[in-house]
């Protein structure tokens, strides 16, 4: 898999993301990533909706916490748009949450079987296993119309400027 020269900082220590960096105006790559049955999910599967996806390290940190509620407030809120949070967190895992903190908004997935998301998406944390965190936005044509990746895995996302940009798909 491909080192990328973008690193991110992971509660300050450098991190050097590993696989294909996505950008603006390109054709959003096909993955599979596990829902909280075990079953494969796929993009394709979405096809013909705007998707705002959510990426985060893992969702027992605060952050990740509150960027997955935030988003599943949003996701009522947004017309032909569907909101999924990955994370590499087992889907036992993500679907106690879910069940706690009442996420019923949106698709969790799990990446941790093959990080193919990771990979096709450039998001993963090289030697931890791990997503770093940032938001993908892809229009209903399959096209990516917004990419963040921050670059300290421990802050927040720009949530208004993810969704500002996800309402004018």
């Amino acid at each position: 898999m491909q080192k990328r020269d973008q690193v991110a900082t992971f509660a300050g220590n450098p991190v050097v993301l590993v696989g294909d960096e996505v950008k603006v105006g390109q054709p959003a790559p096909e993955f599979i990533a596990l829902k909280e049955d075990l079953s494969e999910f796929s993009l394709s599967e979405l096809k013909g909706k705007n998707v705002l996806i959510s990426v985060v390290p893992s969702i027992d940190t605060g952050v990740c916490e509150a960027q997955t509620r935030r988003f599943n407030e949003e996701a009522s809120k947004l017309e032909n748009t569907v909101i999924i949070t990955i994370s590499v967190d087992l889907p036992f895992a993500q679907k106690r949450f879910c069940a706690a903190e009442g996420i019923e908004n949106l698709i969790m997935l799990s990446d941790y079987r093959h990080l193919d998301f990771a990979h096709k998406y450039g998001f993963e944390l090289e030697g931890l296993r791990l997503l770093s965190r940032g938001i993908v936005g892809i229009d209903k044509e399959g096209v990516i119309r917004y990419v963040e990746y921050t670059p300290e895995v421990t802050n927040h996302p720009d949530y208004d400027k993810a969704l500002a940009a996800v309402k004018a798909f």
